[in-house]
């Protein structure tokens, strides 16, 4: 298959310039970059899927949350409705999308809205909010974000740096070159001074830029509706894992830890679950001969499964969640922690 996406380069060079001029455009004040009084921070990525902008935008809310009255803004991927939303509680992942309603789960007190338009969105919000956090909006070029935080996955440096549809890249790598901060995500355990060495010889980041390197926290299992438990994983244990997300290769490597024994119903990202898919699932896992079982799910996935339709059958299994967060490496926490918050200051002062 990958072999079959080279054919697919000159559409790629295509894509590429037609990006390559926009943000021109953008850069040249053709194109309306709107800027705000408050401090608005972008989290992004360049590759589509996952580079962990979810838990680094939940770091940034626990960091901020009691300091500032911060909302969350996001496109809100995969939801049926349209328009700027704010989340209720009750807001499930087909109002709002699964990471906004992720975020509202976890941070009821929170203001979490979603908007296709980032400039409408941060308009209706900053009436009441002194900080706003974007997520996943660092293409998002009609806003000019105060501070762009941009995440590479550190399994995917070494990769060709094709934009799409040949490669993975929403814009040439070249667009690295706007952010304020860079973070290393999902690196491994251990990260040797070779491979950060490495790391910043792939990114080359400009002298004013700093690069961070953060690993994958995973946190105890809980329940659906977020209660921790007591479950022990051991090598006995049949593991039945549901995802549906971009890159569940960390999830499945951390689980073989505990066990080999993992029978993977894997989806595309932001996958709709189905009742045919949870069918599918219980009819397995009963099936299942082994004394200890369980199933295991991600906390995006947990909020796609709050369909009415599906809680009958998901009330028969026993499903758990796998919390994840992030770890900074080489004692980058503070100095990162000290960005953020001055970059925060300096911008409300005022407000």
């Amino acid at each position: 298959m990958q072999h079959l996406r080279w054919l697919l380069l000159p559409f790629s060079l295509v894509y590429g310039l037609v990006v390559i001029i926009r943000n021109w455009f953008y850069d040249a004040g053709l194109f309306k970059s709107h800027e705000f009084e408050l401090p608005v921070i972008c989290v992004g990525n360049l590759e589509i899927g996952g580079a962990g902008k979810s838990p680094m935008t939940e770091y940034l809310v626990r960091l901020l949350k009691d300091q500032y009255n911060l909302a969350t803004l996001s496109r809100g991927y995969g939801r049926n409705s349209k328009g700027f939303i704010t989340a209720t509680a009750t807001a499930t992942a087909t109002e709002i999308g699964d990471e906004p309603s992720q975020f509202k789960h976890k941070f009821p007190d929170v203001t979490v809205a979603v908007c296709e338009d980032r400039v409408a969105g941060i308009q209706q919000l900053k009436t009441e909010h002194n900080l706003i956090i974007l997520d996943d909006a660092f293409q998002h070029r009609a806003v000019k974000a105060g501070l762009n935080v941009l995440l590479f996955d550190y399994n995917h440096l070494q990769k060709p740096k094709f934009v799409l549809p040949a490669g993975n890249l929403r814009e040439p790598f070249s667009g690295r070159w706007r952010a304020d901060m860079m973070v290393v995500t999902k690196c491994p355990d251990g990260l040797t001074e070779q491979q950060i060495t490495k790391s910043y010889e792939q990114i080359s980041p400009l002298n004013w830029q700093p690069l961070f390197f953060t690993s994958i926290a995973y946190q105890p299992l809980q329940d659906l509706q977020g209660k921790l438990t007591d479950t022990v994983i051991d090598a006995d244990t049949t593991i039945f894992l549901l995802t549906g997300i971009a890159n569940p290769k960390p999830l499945v490597q951390h689980i073989r830890q505990s066990t080999t024994n993992i029978i993977h119903h894997n989806y595309p990202d932001h996958h709709r679950f189905t009742l045919k898919n949870i069918a599918k699932l219980a009819c397995e896992f009963f099936a299942c001969r082994s004394q200890k079982k369980l199933i295991i799910t991600t906390e995006k996935d947990a909020q796609r499964l709050g369909v009415q339709e599906l809680i009958p059958t998901l009330a028969q299994l026993p499903i758990l969640v796998q919390p994840i967060g992030i770890e900074f490496l080489n004692n980058g926490r503070q100095a990162f922690d000290t960005l953020l918050l001055n970059y925060v200051r300096e911008h409300t002062q005022y407000n």
